[in-house]
């Protein structure tokens, strides 16, 4: 009797741990979660609403903005902004007011996600192309501010209506992202390769600039924290996101499917799924991470 209940207990045991190692969740490991359209060159700009809808820039054609769903289903969210104007990076507002970097009319853009209604938020006609936005707790934002042809960027501050010029002596800005904290600033350079981190004061100004990180290959596009204040790289052209550490340390790198990575954004119930959009394929991909991204922080 005492053998055959022995013998149980061992079974039981043994179903216990094969339940659980199928229930452990695999991460960093990309996957497809929705087909968007042929028309990918220019997808970009994710980010997630308090719904946990996804939005994201120029799915089937230039100047849209599409929408995935919580159950999965694309559609498109505005056909057309208004005419002249072509979005880039999406963020939200604590009053869930979407912010768009519209890089061709020299803004950005506020659009109420109930209505629809797009109306300028900001703009200034000495801007190159507003590509990327990182926003702050209290609705500030940085826009990072490319000129491909001259390999050159700016950085502004985007706060009460207006731009605010930050530094114009820069390589090609493209991703910029803000600390958990909210005292760093990073900025990235596609074509220089180059990571950078600033100290960011209580009024948004920035001082100490430093090289946060530096790749030896391929380019850089959007980035974005956990809450743990890990910086997630999109690296377009090689098909990965790179995760750095708060210190500047290369941790991983995840594969992507497709080769061309333009930006990612945190969501899911948790906030540990990333999302990133694909310049090369008609799908956007996702992952699942250790920590949610920084918009989760409480």
């Amino acid at each position: 009797m005492f053998m055959k209940t022995s013998r149980l207990l061992k079974l039981a045991i043994l179903l216990l741990f094969f339940v659980s190692c199928d229930k452990r969740e695999i991460l960093y490991q990309s996957q497809d979660l929705v087909f968007v359209g042929e028309f990918t060159s220019g997808l970009e700009g994710p980010a997630v609403d308090r719904e946990g809808n996804l939005y994201f820039v120029n799915p089937v054609h230039s100047g849209s903005v599409g929408k995935v769903d919580t159950q999965g289903n694309f559609s498109l969210f505005i056909e057309h902004l208004p005419e002249g104007s072509t979005a880039n990076g999406i963020r939200f507002g604590k009053d869930q007011s979407m912010f768009l970097a519209d890089y061709t009319g020299h803004n950005v853009l506020k659009v109420n996600i109930q209505t629809k209604a797009v109306s300028v938020y900001a703009h200034d006609s000495l801007l190159n192309q507003p590509n990327d936005l990182a926003i702050c707790a209290n609705g500030r934002m940085f826009a990072s501010d490319p000129n491909w042809k001259q390999s050159t960027g700016q950085l502004w501050k985007v706060e009460n209506n207006q731009f605010h010029l930050l530094a114009n002596d820069m390589g090609t800005t493209n991703g910029v992202e803000v600390s958990p904290d909210e005292k760093t600033l990073y900025v990235n350079e596609s074509v220089q390769r180059s990571v950078w981190a600033f100290d960011l004061d209580a009024e948004g100004n920035i001082s100490n600039k430093r090289l946060f990180h530096q790749f030896e290959d391929f380019g850089m596009d959007g980035m974005r924290c956990d809450v743990d204040g890990n910086l997630y790289v999109t690296r377009h052209g090689k098909g990965t996101v790179a995760k750095l550490s708060p210190d500047g340390a290369l941790l991983l790198e995840v594969q992507m499917k497709g080769k061309k990575p333009s930006n990612i954004a945190f969501g899911g119930k948790d906030g540990k799924t990333a999302y990133v959009t694909l310049q090369d394929r008609g799908f956007i991909e996702t992952f699942r991470v250790e920590k949610a991204g920084r918009s989760f922080v409480k």
